[in-house]
């Protein structure tokens, strides 16, 4: 599903405008990605939560040159599903 598509749906379903619900859609993720930036997790009650993980630092190699290469440690976005939410997906996949 696109973000077009989630747009068009709860547009439809709420009766609000398309241009509207894209704007408030948009919005939201920048939110979500402002929030991670500044080091804070986002919590969404029967949802789930955006959270920051941090890589330590590894050692990888660089296959073209055969050599190996440090990655350093860093930060990166993750998605962490509600045990609700993953629930209802394990119940409506095996419905199917």
């Amino acid at each position: 599903m696109t973000k077009a598509e989630i747009v068009a749906n709860i547009s439809e379903k709420s009766g609000i405008e398309k241009a509207d619900v894209l704007r408030v859609v948009e919005d939201f993720m920048v939110e979500v990605k402002d929030s991670l930036n500044q080091g804070n997790n986002v919590y969404l009650r029967g949802f789930g939560s955006f959270i920051v993980k941090e890589r330590a630092e590894k050692t990888g190699r660089n296959i073209s040159k055969n050599t190996t290469i440090k990655i350093p440690a860093h930060n990166i976005p993750a998605f962490k599903p509600a045990k609700v939410f993953v629930e209802s997906v394990k119940k409506s996949v095996a419905v199917k």
